[in-house]
């Protein structure tokens, strides 16, 4: 059975866990609040063992390119220091934690949390091999992440049951995920996490 530790070369990813994203928001993801309780759980389990967390999110020009109105197929979302940009008021971020802005040019999509930002750069800075991700949704910006993250050589981790998805198609949430696999990620739930004071664990489930 595979064991994966969560040490300092570990990174969590959260990915654009915002309000817009959320109950209330612009666009929000079918059931998007109900992660964040899961997601501050992995959060804890992350400062425990000293290890990096990232936090991604959508930082949009009022005329960006993916807006209707504007050439794209959503509504306003996220958009720069409004409400709807700001993280959800529950989720655990930390004075010592990363905040990576995304798709802040009007002109280019940016679904991925390595897609014109630093990201990468910061973790080898940190000497991170493994990324746990979870965060809104499944089929959009996780898969992104998740799928950039792999070709370019980390070992990546779905935190499947800290993840949601918009589903504008039947069974697009199923579908990212099966890609994702496909592509190299593993599949891995809180349950799967063994909790030492010390040292802390993922155990694959499948």
């Amino acid at each position: 059975m595979l064991k994966v530790k969560v040490d300092k070369q570990s990174a969590l990813i959260v990915v654009d866990v915002q309000n817009d994203f959320c109950s209330g928001g612009a666009l929000p993801v079918p059931e998007g609040d109900r992660i964040v309780p899961l997601i501050n759980h992995y959060i804890d389990i992350f400062r425990s063992a000293e290890a990096p967390i990232f936090f991604t999110r959508d930082w949009h020009p009022r005329d960006h390119i993916s807006f209707k109105g504007y050439g794209g197929v959503w509504p306003p979302h996220c958009v720069q220091n409004t409400w709807g940009a700001g993280f959800h008021p529950d989720l655990k971020l930390g004075k010592g934690d990363v905040v990576v802005s995304k798709g802040y040019d009007r002109l280019k999509e940016a679904y991925s949390g390595f897609e014109g930002t630093d990201l990468d750069e910061r973790l080898r800075k940190l000497g991170v091999k493994r990324l746990l991700v979870g965060g809104l949704a499944t089929d959009y910006c996780v898969k992104n992440t998740v799928l950039d993250g792999l070709k370019r050589g980390y070992e990546v981790f779905l935190l499947e049951d800290a993840v949601r998805g918009v589903d504008v198609n039947v069974g697009d949430s199923a579908r990212a995920i099966e890609e994702m696999v496909k592509a190299g990620a593993v599949k891995i739930t809180l349950r799967g996490l063994v909790r030492k004071k010390s040292l802390c664990k993922t155990t694959r489930l499948s």
